[in-house]
């Protein structure tokens, strides 16, 4: 009787063994929230577009797209892409950009597309309503991951994994947030200079030398045991930085061996240091708020906590403006 009751717990440990090394291999190993299973055959065939990946991925980008645009780019190469992380509730937020900064026809001769990110909610309705508000614009992408705060990361990479499929040959890439007033000209004329060749491996924006905050009650706290290092590398902040579009797909899959955080910015940050890629500084992009004023404004590119209202009100000051001196 003992040696039987001995064959039985063998026999579970071994199949317990079994399934728990089986579960490692197919599912991501981050916590973060709304990872799914993914079978091996589903990561071979999403990575094919990326060239061949000999080692398997710590972090397969495992989510399928909910609601997509891929055909945005088929018809003429956009010279900017504007990637901009927002949430399902700021419907005035991306009104307010698609009728000012946003607009895609605001520069003839020079193709924008501008694109929202976003996740899954877990309110039905709003899911729904983001649904109707994209087969109105046509600008929306939403991955199956929750959106949250701690999953920003996994949009950016979204962003970036959309502009390696389906918008590769673009020039420039842009990724911002709702709450952001980009002053396009100088984003357009000064900065990325059309009419110039195309920069590769470019990387701008407001650089960032700082390290961890191990403060718990710190929006921006960041455990031990997640980053022990006592320092970040270089990064610019998520409210707004502008690279070359090869990057896109360079720090799309060399996020799938680089474990995932939560600070946006900062994981790119450290994407960047593996490809060694060093981003510039660049004065013009401002990461905090700015009282307005005319010639304040028009000698940065971007601007931080700006309402929809204000939004309207600067560019159409800006706009009417454009004869007056500083």
């Amino acid at each position: 009787m003992a040696s039987k009751v001995s064959c039985l717990y063998v026999l579970t440990v071994v199949c317990w063994a079994s399934a728990l090394w089986y579960l490692s291999i197919t599912r991501p190993t981050s916590s973060y929230t709304g990872h799914r299973q993914l079978s091996s055959v589903s990561i071979a065939r999403k990575n094919v577009s990326f060239g061949n990946i000999r080692t398997r991925p710590i972090n397969p980008h495992s989510f399928d797209f909910l609601i997509n645009e891929p055909n945005k780019c088929e018809k003429s190469v956009p010279f900017l892409v504007i990637l901009i992380s927002t949430t399902h509730k700021e419907f005035d937020a991306r009104q307010a950009i698609r009728e000012t900064w946003g607009d895609e026809n605001n520069f003839k001769g020079i193709k924008i597309a501008t694109l929202f990110l976003l996740g899954k909610n877990t309110d039905p309705v709003l899911n729904q309503m983001v649904e109707q508000e994209s087969q109105i614009f046509h600008d929306i992408i939403v991955e199956d991951f929750i959106d949250s705060y701690h999953n920003l990361t996994l949009k950016t990479l979204m962003g970036m994994r959309w502009v390696a499929t389906f918008c590769s040959k673009a020039k420039y890439v842009m990724k911002t947030d709702s709450d952001i007033f980009v002053n396009m000209d100088n984003l357009i004329y000064k900065l990325l200079k059309p009419n110039t060749k195309p920069r590769r491996r470019y990387f701008t924006g407001y650089v960032i030398n700082g390290g961890p905050i191990r403060d718990v009650r710190s929006k921006w706290y960041m455990p031990r045991d997640l980053y022990p290092d006592s320092n970040y590398p270089p990064f610019c902040s998520g409210t707004g930085y502008i690279f070359s579009a090869d990057v896109a797909e360079l720090i799309y899959k060399t996020s799938l061996h680089t474990r995932l955080l939560h600070l946006e910015d900062v994981y790119v940050g450290l994407c960047l240091r593996k490809l060694g890629i060093h981003p510039f500084q660049n004065s013009g992009f401002n990461h905090w708020k700015m009282a307005y004023s005319l010639c304040r404004y028009r000698r940065v590119i971007t601007v931080h906590q700006i309402t929809p209202e204000e939004m309207h009100r600067i560019w159409n000051d800006m706009s009417s403006k454009k004869h007056l001196r500083c």
